[in-house]
């Protein structure tokens, strides 16, 4: 399952007194990661060292990644590696190396890029993103205890709540629950409670939060 970044992070980790300084960002587009580089580039203009690795597009359309002065395959490309075994895309991570003095070899290298990419998706909040559809139910009060009721058992998350005459839920449904989710709704209800489908989405849930991505 793809995931996305929805929430950047910084992680550090030091080996051998060289410290390693991994920011993590979200971007849509290339331009947009190019730019997030270069003001790392400025904000740590005294550091050795600038890897950076990035992935856009669901299908990874535009991969690459920058080794910066390091030896050849020992940062950038590692970093890129942590990035698609967490597939997540839609994503730059810049490592900022201030050399401590002790050579780590290429080995030492490879392993302490990728441990700082790793911290610094470890800082970030991270969404998994599922394919589902939007649904509106319209219930009368006495359904309406019923519907939350379902929606909490199936953990469906849902969107708004509009209290007015009736009650309108708005949800996103999970693909898995397409076929089951209304018949329950039926079921409970007696029939009474209206359904109205709307468009299929990629989405996610964040604490509670439901987000929608632009496909």
């Amino acid at each position: 399952m793809k995931k996305i970044v929805y929430v950047g992070g910084v992680g550090e980790i030091v080996e051998k007194k060289s410290r390693f300084i991994a920011t993590v960002t979200p971007v849509k587009t290339e331009q947009e990661a190019l730019d997030v580089i270069a003001a790392k580039k400025k904000e740590y203009w005294d550091a050795r060292h600038n890897c950076y690795a990035y992935i856009i597009g669901q299908n990874q359309e535009v991969m690459r990644c920058s080794d910066d002065g390091e030896p050849a395959q020992t940062a950038g490309r590692p970093m890129l590696d942590v990035l698609l075994g967490e597939d997540v895309y839609n994503v730059v991570v810049v490592v900022t190396r201030y050399f401590g003095g002790v050579l780590l070899g290429t080995g030492g290298l490879v392993r302490a890029y990728q441990g700082a990419t790793k911290a610094g998706l470890e800082a970030c909040a991270i969404v998994e993103q599922s394919k589902g559809r939007m649904l509106t139910i319209t219930t009368d009060y006495n359904g309406y205890g019923k519907i939350e009721y379902i929606l909490r058992e199936s953990r469906v998350p849902i969107s708004g709540t509009v209290f007015g005459t009736d009650v309108e839920v708005k949800v996103v449904v999970d693909e898995s629950l397409l076929e089951r989710l209304p018949q329950e709704i039926a079921d409970k209800t007696s029939g009474t409670a209206r359904l109205t489908w709307g468009e299929d989405v990629l989405y996610g849930d964040y604490k509670g939060e439901v987000i929608l991505f632009q496909e």
